[in-house]
């Protein structure tokens, strides 16, 4: 199982979206911000998967993206968000983001996304957004 980097400022769906993963037997660290998420993927090197939120305070998803992209290319990142557009959407693409989802999603819509970067269930990303 991928070890899995939950990025999302809304507290209550961070923590309830972690529980829901890791009863699936995933290992989850979340984070409510990018700078933390940065942080993180810069010193854990065992995480797999980030699922990030588009729309947070300080840095956006995007800028997060961009960032991790410099220094972890191979990681498989999910944008997970409730504020989807066309202009993002493309932007995320551009970025080479995994998947591109909005909230409310179905756990086994995000749980296909996050095996499918990983050659199973799903192969291939999750565009446009669904």
């Amino acid at each position: 199982m991928p070890k899995i980097l939950l990025v999302d400022d809304e507290e209550i769906f961070r923590v309830r979206l972690a529980e829901r993963l890791k009863m699936r037997n995933y290992e989850v660290l979340d984070v409510d911000n990018g700078e933390d998420a940065i942080k993180l993927a810069r010193t854990d090197r065992d995480i797999d998967v980030i699922i990030l939120d588009r729309k947070m305070p300080g840095m956006s998803g995007e800028q997060v993206l961009r960032e991790l992209r410099t220094f972890r290319p191979e990681a498989q990142v999910i944008m997970l968000t409730g504020h989807a557009s066309m202009e993002s959407a493309m932007e995320t693409g551009r970025l080479e983001a995994h998947s591109y989802l909005q909230k409310p999603c179905d756990i086994d819509k995000l749980i296909e996304a996050v095996e499918g970067g990983r050659g199973s269930s799903c192969s291939a990303p999750c565009w446009p957004p669904v």
